[in-house]
Formats: structure tokens, C-alpha cells, sequence
């Protein structure tokens, strides 16, 4: 199953320099993986210590926050897409 990934400017170091990668998994989750798979160093990026989600970094699924949803227990279709946002903080 494909799923397209739309990266971020700053993980694009790990997906050389591509803003846009193919992955896949069912679940949000086994996206992540899978994504470590293709270009390792790239979940500790998304994931704390004990393999969840960060806080700042969003998921959306076709436009759609995953919290939203089910978090990372969010189930993939063939042809979605996945963005990753950083959150910005300013002030």
C-alpha cells in the first residue's frame, strides 16, 4: 500500500532532500517505522524515547489532524497523504 509523505524542510536532510517520499504501512505508527526503515534517523525526529508521537510535530491525514482522529493508531488507505508540520512557536 502507498502512501505519499509530504516532509518537512527540516527532515529533509534525512530523505535526501526530498520533499515529497512514498512509504507505507497501515497505521500511522507503522508509517513511522517504515519510514526509519527507508531513512534511518528519521523517527527519532517524530517519536520521544518511548515511541510516541512528539507533541509538536503534526500528522494530518488528507488534510485532517490525527489527533483528531486516532493518533498514531490512524489507519492508512491506499493513496493517502500524510503530512508532517513542525509547530511553530513565536511570539
Amino acid at each position: 500500500m502507498a502512501v505519499t509523505v509530504l516532509v518537512p524542510t527540516a527532515l529533509q536532510q534525512f530523505t535526501n532532500n526530498q520533499a515529497t517520499v512514498e512509504s507505507s504501512g497501515n497505521t500511522i505508527a507503522e508509517l513511522v517505522d517504515s519510514l526509519e526503515q527507508s531513512f534511518p534517523g528519521f523517527k527519532s525526529r517524530l517519536c520521544d524515547e518511548e515511541g510516541k508521537l512528539r507533541r509538536f510535530v503534526n500528522f494530518y491525514l488528507n488534510d485532517e489532524d490525527i489527533r483528531f482522529l486516532k493518533g498514531a493508531d490512524t489507519r492508512l488507505n491506499d493513496g493517502d497523504e500524510v503530512s508532517i508540520v513542525p509547530a511553530v512557536a513565536g511570539g
